[in-house]
C-alpha cells in the first residue's frame, strides 16, 4: 500500500468522521456496453483452517490485526504528521493471515473488513459501494466503479485510462519481467480476469491497496486477490502531483503486491513493501514519487536495520534502493530469483525474505560483501546510483579533518544488524606532498558476526577508489592510503553489520518475525595521518 505524506495530513483531519454507514448495493443492467454488477451478499470470503481463538499469543495478535484493519480503512488510525502513516495492503494481509486465530464474531467483522466495495452493505468498515456499480473488462482486468457518490471516477476516460494502465502494468511485471501472474479469484469478481475497484480512499490517506482473498486449493501460502485505487488521484489530496503519475506509480506498486501473494503472502512485511515501491521505478522511472520515501530509509539514516517494518511509517518504502542496488550492479533478475527463493509454491526455495536474499547473493561474493558496498554506496548516492545525485545521502557519526598538528581520531560505535555507520577523515592544507599517508584501523566484532568495513576514497581528479578492509576471524584490520590535500578530498569508512542471523518466530516486525542475535555490535575505529 502506498501513502503520501500530503494524504497523510488529509487522513487525520478527517479521522474523526470515517465510520460508514452502507447501503446494500444491488445488481441492475447496463445500456452502454459495461456490466453492472454486484457480489451476493453471503459470498464467503476464504479461511484458512480455524486454529484456536482462545488467550493465546496468536489470539490476541489476531485481535489486534482485526482492530488494526479497522482503523486504516476508515481513517482513524493513528497518523503523524512527518514520517508516519497507516499501512493498508499489509493490515489487510494480517487480518487474512489471522482468520484462523479469531473468535466466531470477530472472524465475521473481519470478513467484512476484507469484503471487496462490491458487497456493499457487507463491507461497513471499509469501502463498500452505496450504489450499483459498473463494471468494464479488457486483456487481464476488470475495472469496477460507481457512477455517482463520491466515489465516482471523474469521468469514462479515467475508467479507460485505469484499465490501459493496467494491462500495461501486468505486461511490465508478468510480461517483461517474468514473474508469475497472480493467482486467478476462481470468477469472485464476476469472471476469472483480475479485479481493480475504483474508490475514494484518497479522502483516508490512501492511493490504493490489495488484499488476499482466497487460498488457492491445495495450497497454503498462495492466495488470490483484488485491488483497490483512489478513484481520481486528484491532486489536492496527492500534494500537487499529476492524476495520472500517481496512477501509474500506485498501479506498479499494488499489482505488484498481488503478484507477492501468489508467491507467499505471509512473506516478511520489509521485503514485500521495499520490492514494491522498487517496481515503481521498473514501470514508472520518470516520475520518481518514491523519491519522498528516502529520507527514511538507509540511504539517508544507515544506522536503521534494512529489515525494519513500521506499519505507520516510511523506513519500509524508503529502503527500495537495497533491491536498486542489486538490481543495478547484478540485473533485475536477481530480484525475481529472490522472490522464488522465498516463494511457496511448488518448486519454490521456501525461504524467508533475508534466508532468500543470501542465497540468491552466493554467486555474486555473498550477503556480507554486497551489503558493505551497498551501504558505503550511501555516502555517496550520486556517485552510486543513476539518478543518485537527486537524493540524500547517508548521515556521517564523526568528521576528522586531519592536520600536520592533529593527526589522529577514533571513535566507538555500536551497529544494528544489516545496518551500517559512517564516518569521515579529511586532509587540511598542512598535509603536503606526496609522502603523507592516511590509515584506518579497525576492531570490529568476529568474523561470525558478519562485520564488513568498506572505505571509500574520494579523489581530487578522477574517479573514487572502493576498498573493502580483510578483517581477521576476531575482525581486526588496517589499511593505509595516499592522503595528501593535493590528491585527496575526504575518506569515507562504512562500518557495516551485515548478520542475518536471526532467532526465528519471536513475535517482531523482522526478518521470519525474529529476534537478531547480532544487534547493538561494537565497532572501534582510528584514524590517523603519517609521513612515510
Amino acid at each position: 500500500m502506498r501513502r503520501s505524506f500530503a494524504a497523510a495530513l488529509v487522513a487525520m483531519s478527517a479521522a474523526a468522521s470515517a465510520a460508514l454507514s452502507l447501503a446494500p448495493a444491488t445488481a441492475s443492467s447496463a445500456t452502454d456496453g459495461t456490466a453492472r454488477i454486484t457480489v451476493p451478499a453471503n459470498l464467503p470470503v476464504a479461511l484458512p483452517p480455524v486454529g484456536q481463538a482462545t488467550g493465546t499469543v496468536a489470539a490476541q495478535q489476531a485481535r489486534r490485526a482485526l482492530d488494526h484493519a479497522r482503523q486504516v480503512l476508515t481513517g482513524a488510525a493513528p497518523a503523524a504528521a512527518s514520517g508516519s502513516r497507516p499501512e493498508a495492503t499489509l493490515a489487510m494481509r494480517d487480518l487474512f493471515a489471522a482468520l484462523p486465530d479469531l473468535s466466531p464474531s470477530d472472524r465475521r467483522a473481519a470478513h467484512s473488513v476484507l469484503a471487496r466495495p462490491t458487497d456493499g452493505s457487507r463491507d461497513p468498515y471499509g469501502d463498500g459501494y452505496t450504489v450499483p456499480a459498473k463494471r468494464k473488462c479488457k486483456g487481464h482486468f476488470c475495472i469496477h466503479w460507481v457512477p455517482t457518490t463520491s466515489d465516482a471516477p471523474p469521468s469514462a476516460t479515467w475508467v479507460d485510462k485505469s484499465l490501459k494502465t493496467m494491462n500495461q502494468v501486468w505486461q511490465k511485471e508478468v510480461g517483461d519481467l517474468g514473474y508469475r501472474a497472480p493467482v486467478k479469484d476462481g470468477k469472485h469478481g464476476g469472471n476469472n480476469l483480475f479485479d481493480v475497484y475504483l474508490k475514494d480512499v484518497g479522502s483516508q490517506g490512501l492511493y490504493g491497496y490489495c488484499a488476499p482473498e482466497y487460498l488457492k486449493p491445495g495450497r497454503t501460502r498462495e492466495a488470490s486477490g483484488y485491488c483497490v485505487l483512489d478513484n481520481d488521484f486528484s491532486s489536492s489530496q496527492f500534494g500537487g502531483a499529476r492524476p495520472v503519475d500517481s496512477l501509474r506509480v500506485t498501479a506498479a506498486h499494488e499489482f505488484f503486491h498481488a503478484v507477492q501473494f501468489g508467491y507467499d503472502y505471509k512473506e516478511d512485511h520489509w521485503m514485500m513493501e521495499a520490492t514494491s515501491t522498487w517496481m515503481e521505478e521498473r514501470f514508472a522511472d520518470g516520475i520518481n514519487d518514491n523519491r519522498q520515501y528516502l529520507p527514511y530509509g538507509q540511504v539517508r539514516l544507515p544506522y536503521t536495520s534494512l529489515d525494519v517494518y513500521n506499519p505507520t511509517g516510511f523506513n519500509q518504502y524508503g529502503n527500495w534502493p537495497f533491491f536498486e542496488y542489486l538490481s543495478s550492479h547484478y540485473g533485475a533478475g536477481l530480484v525475481r530469483q529472490i522472490w522464488n527463493l522465498a516463494g511457496n509454491f511448488p518448486g519454490a526455495g521456501k525461504q524467508y525474505s533475508t534466508q532468500a536474499i543470501s542465497s540468491a547473493l552466493r554467486s555474486h561474493g555473498g550477503f556480507t560483501s554486497v551489503f558493505g558496498g551497498y551501504a558505503a554506496a550511501n555516502v555517496s548516492p550520486a556517485q552510486s546510483y543513476a539518478e543518485g545525485s537527486a537524493w540524500p545521502s547517508a548521515k556521517i557519526d564523526r568528521h576528522w579533518t586531519l592536520a600536520r598538528d592533529h593527526r589522529s581520531g577514533g571513535a566507538k560505535l555500536s551497529v544494528n544488524h544489516m545496518a551500517a555507520r559512517d564516518v569521515v577523515m579529511k586532509p587540511d592544507a598542512t598535509l603536503k606532498g606526496s609522502r603523507w599517508r592516511g590509515r584506518v584501523v579497525v576492531d570490529a566484532p568476529g568474523r561470525a558476526k558478519s562485520p564488513a568495513v568498506v572505505v571509500v576514497i574520494d579523489r581530487v581528479q578522477g574517479k573514487p577508489i572502493r576498498k573493502q578492509v580483510q578483517l581477521s576471524r576476531s575482525g581486526a584490520g588496517t589499511l593505509s592510503f595516499a592522503f595528501s590535500h593535493a590528491t585527496v578530498k575526504r575518506v569515507s569508512i562504512t562500518l557495516a553489520n551485515a548478520s542475518t542471523r536471526f532467532d526465528c518466530g519471536r513475535h517482531t516486525n523482522l526478518s521470519c518475525h525474529g529476534k537478531p542475535k547480532d544487534n547493538d555490535s561494537s565497532y572501534a575505529v582510528n584514524v590517523s595521518a603519517f609521513k612515510r
